[in-house]
């Protein structure tokens, strides 16, 4: 296997490619929740990540990568929600001197093999230690797989005998306190509508202090107000709109967005789900017991413990893990 730092090396300059290539990477989209927009968005994001700056600070937490070791090969199964979002697993498995056995989602499986082709390019000695398959998944040390609950269950009769990171259904929630400002408000909207709400670190739930002004939060979603205008997303707010007046279930309205006072987190695409508190305490106690339903939570810093910043949810660091769980740390204590 090369050495760290040639692997450093090599995924810093696909950064480079990646940007240089957009156009190129963006053609031939087959996924109608894939947008030109949403794709050219996942792609800079990587692309900006993957820098030496980067890399250095990531890498310096696991000095036991600078050793070599017996390469393992992890099967790594890929979700297909958003765009390249298997990308993380893939980067974690190959750093760490491991080979990639990857069954990449059918949703999500062109992208990901032009991105490939160009680390290829740009480093040839990785073409052995990445394998793809359509079929079962077979000849692996270790599984990633991301999915569904319902999946999950499977990968654990599956895969559980062997050491395994299986992610389960998450979603992501923002804490407000009615005194965010409307270039705060209006970054929450990136938080919700970008990749139309589909990801796990999408927002898709509101604590809301009591007498909270709906209307602000309305007003300033409108930034993304092109949304109704593609099919599939229309189509899921005409049809949730639908069935909650069929059923006389009590919900807000803007034309874009739905807003229902519920307790789940994970809400239909078109719909946030809210929940008015009086104690912010209440809140912070809710959100350490449902901490395994949750990704990631969004607020003013200083009011939740660990939160992401207004707009930056779906531009995760390297070191941003899925699920909180350290994909490096996992794969280095395979022996």
């Amino acid at each position: 296997m090369m050495k760290l730092q040639q692997r450093i090396s090599a995924f810093s300059k696909l950064g480079d490619a990646i940007f240089e290539n957009k156009e190129k990477l963006k053609q031939g989209n087959y996924n109608p929740w894939f947008t030109v927009e949403n794709i050219d968005f996942a792609l800079t994001e990587i692309s900006k990540s993957l820098n030496k700056e980067n890399f250095e600070k990531w890498i310096s937490a696991y000095p036991e990568l600078q050793t070599e070791k017996k390469t393992k090969r992890v099967g790594v199964i890929t979700a297909g929600n958003i765009p390249l979002v298997g990308f993380h697993d893939f980067l974690s498995v190959l750093i760490s001197g491991n080979v990639f056995t990857g069954k990449l989602s059918s949703k999500d499986d062109k992208l990901i093999r032009k991105v490939i082709d160009l680390l290829i390019e740009i480093e040839p000695k990785f073409k052995k230690y990445i394998t793809l398959t359509d079929g079962k998944l077979e000849n692996f040390d270790a599984v990633i797989a991301t999915g569904s609950n319902n999946s999950a269950r499977y990968f654990e009769y599956y895969f559980g005998k062997y050491p395994h990171i299986i992610r389960k259904n998450r979603n992501s929630a923002a804490v407000l306190t009615g005194e965010e400002s409307d270039e705060e408000l209006q970054l929450l909207a990136d938080d919700i509508f970008l990749y139309f709400g589909l990801g796990c670190r999408s927002v898709s739930k509101l604590f809301m202090p009591d007498g909270c002004d709906l209307d602000m939060i309305f007003r300033n979603s409108l930034v993304h107000k092109n949304v109704i205008h593609h099919n599939k997303y229309a189509n899921n707010y005409d049809y949730n709109r639908v069935i909650y007046m069929m059923n006389n279930i009590e919900f807000k309205d803007n034309g874009i967005m739905l807003m229902k006072e519920d307790l789940g987190y994970a809400s239909p695409v078109s719909v946030v789900y809210f929940e008015n508190y009086s104690k912010l305490d209440t809140v912070k106690k809710r959100l350490q017991s449902d901490n395994e339903m949750i990704q990631c939570v969004v607020s003013k810093k200083g009011v939740i413990e660990n939160v992401v910043n207004f707009g930056e949810t779906q531009k995760p660091q390297l070191w941003d893990y899925a699920d909180n769980i350290d994909t490096i740390e996992f794969l280095l204590q395979l022996i």
